[in-house]
């Protein structure tokens, strides 16, 4: 398994208006876009600043969610999509209706960089502005970035330089923190879904991974003849969310050029099919560090794995001093 990348800065961008984002995250989930979309907008964004001219490495991104609103119909228990009318055909009739769903976003990103500009304070500044110039001008999970309604003084980006001592560290991120409620952050819970699965398969042994997944994906309510009462599996749980967190290979890496309709020729291909895993929405004051917070790629073509990963761990209750 990789581990988080190295990194010397902390670039945020807070307090971002996205507008009709990619709301179908998966084939099989829907909701907040898929950590996948985040990274590629890490990757697209570096790009952008190094023909900027601006020699800046990212190796890493967190999400923090300030508010949301997919556009969906509420109607009860069954939700729907809120579908466009597209325009009609050449010969005047109805155009098949594509299933499109998006949701309104206000996030803060933080990216984990690499660079020796932002060593410089003053420069640093204007480095993180011009970012934040750059950004506005790209897509968000196919969303637009539009005006955000926060004040202008909590929508300034800036770079938090992780280059001291564990305990300046440590009193950095913890200002951080701060700066980003309310809110929520995404993170991995690999840890929910194996102790999940150990308690399914102690009851029926033949219990797979994908059993496991879909009992923690829902609500599930169980009748106790102890106290004659119905009771549900999430207590103590938190907000814990199904999330696609990369591709698996379904077949060999194909040379470039070789499958016909692909998008890029100059680069080799592979069918692939969504990961998927449990998410957990965490209050930012709730985490103890940084790579908590971020989500970084660990690619294993041998094995035919690109996934996203989190390095957050919950805390053991005895590991915390309370006197």
């Amino acid at each position: 398994m990789a581990e988080c990348p190295h990194f010397e800065h902390l670039l945020v961008l807070p307090r971002l208006r996205v507008q009709n984002a990619n709301a179908i995250s998966s084939p099989l989930t829907h909701g907040f876009p898929s950590i996948t979309a985040f990274l590629g907008l890490m990757w697209a964004l570096e790009r952008k600043t190094q023909a900027a001219g601006l020699d800046l490495q990212f190796n890493a991104v967190g999400v923090v969610a300030h508010s949301h609103q997919e556009q969906v119909t509420d109607s009860g228990f069954v939700h729907s999509f809120r579908l466009t009318r597209n325009p009609l055909d050449k010969d005047g009739s109805s155009a098949a209706i594509v299933e499109e769903g998006r949701i309104h976003l206000d996030i803060s990103l933080v990216f984990a960089v690499q660079s020796q500009a932002l060593l410089d304070t003053q420069a640093a500044s204007g480095i993180a502005a011009r970012v934040r110039d750059l950004l506005a001008a790209m897509r968000i999970a196919g969303g637009s970035v539009i005006q955000s309604h926060a004040t202008l003084s909590r929508q300034r980006p800036y770079v938090v330089s992780m280059t001291g001592d564990a305990e300046g560290r440590e009193k950095l991120f913890n200002q951080l923190k701060l700066r980003l409620l309310p809110g929520f952050a995404l993170v991995e819970r690999s840890d929910l879904l194996e102790q999940r699965h150990q308690d399914l398969q102690a009851q029926q042994p033949d219990t797979t991974r994908l059993d496991t997944w879909l009992s923690l994906s829902r609500i599930n309510w169980r009748w106790q003849e102890n106290n004659g009462q119905w009771q549900h599996d999430r207590k103590g749980l938190g907000w814990i969310v199904p999330i696609p967190l990369g591709y698996g290979a379904l077949g060999e890496l194909q040379p470039a050029g070789s499958v016909a309709n692909a998008r890029d020729r100059d680069t080799p291909f592979r069918f692939v099919e969504s990961l998927y895993g449990i998410g957990q929405w965490i209050s930012p004051h709730r985490l103890h560090n940084t790579r908590q917070l971020l989500w970084y790629a660990d690619s294993q073509p041998d094995d035919g794995l690109y996934r996203c990963r989190n390095d957050y761990r919950p805390t053991p209750v005895h590991e915390f001093d309370f006197d």
